[in-house]
C-alpha cells in the first residue's frame, strides 16, 4: 500500500467491505480470484505476485 500510495479506503472499493479488507491485510483471509483480477487490472500488480498470496 505504501509503495503504491493507496489507502485502506481505496482497497475497500476494490476488494469489499472494511472487515474483509482487514482480514486480508492481517492474512486471516486469502484473495479470491476476482480480487486478484481487480488488483491486477487497477493497480498493475503482476499476477504472479498476487497468486502466491491467494493460498
Amino acid at each position: 500500500m505504501d509503495q503504491l500510495g493507496i489507502t485502506r479506503k481505496e482497497l475497500e472499493t476494490m476488494l469489499g467491505r472494511r472487515g474483509r479488507v482487514s482480514e486480508i491485510l492481517t492474512k486471516k483471509r486469502g484473495l479470491s480470484l476476482e480480487m486478484i483480477r481487480r488488483l491486477h487490472r487497477k493497480l498493475h500488480i503482476p499476477l504472479e505476485s498476487l497468486i502466491g498470496t491467494a493460498a
